[in-house]
């Protein structure tokens, strides 16, 4: 069974040639934009499962596209490994923002392919869930417009 797309989204040249040959000895395939318009298009165009990229990409800070990435891909798993410093409140925005794990650079790179995995499975089991839960509701639906079917009592002559 083939792997997600993992989509990186970086400015600096060598973290994401590493981090992609990282990920394809893995067997995930990897997609790298250095944009943020440019990963937002991709994401539907690559069907990719998950992200990994940096705090600021440029000048341009990632949070905003984190957010409307979520909102159009809940189920995607975001990992931000960064070598910005923050402070608490920043740390906290960035989780909100709907980043599954940040990290601060350097990172092993056993520690980011366990995070991955973890995420992953995850993403696997938001993507059933909801698929159950059209099911589901597809049934209750069936099930609505069903005719009603009326039970009538039997009753045993020879017991009473």
């Amino acid at each position: 069974m083939a792997k997600e797309t993992i989509l990186i989204l970086d400015a600096e040249k060598n973290v994401t040639w590493t981090l992609m040959t990282l990920l394809e000895s893995e067997g995930y395939p990897a997609v790298i934009v250095n944009s943020i318009e440019r990963a937002l298009r991709d994401f539907t165009e690559f069907k990719v499962s998950g992200l990994i990229t940096e705090y600021w990409v440029g000048s341009v800070q990632t949070l905003g596209a984190i957010r409307k990435l979520k909102e159009l891909f809940p189920e995607s798993y975001v990992m931000m490994i960064t070598n910005q410093s923050v402070n608490d409140d920043e740390y906290e925005e960035i989780m909100r923002s709907g980043v599954d794990d940040c990290f601060f650079k350097p990172m092993p790179v056993r520690k980011i392919l366990l995070h991955l995995q973890k995420g992953l499975i995850h993403r696997s089991l938001f993507v059933e869930k909801e698929r159950l839960e059209r099911e589901a509701a597809s049934l209750r639906e069936v099930e609505g417009k069903a005719p009603a079917f009326q039970v009538e009592e039997v009753r045993n002559e020879s017991a009473v």
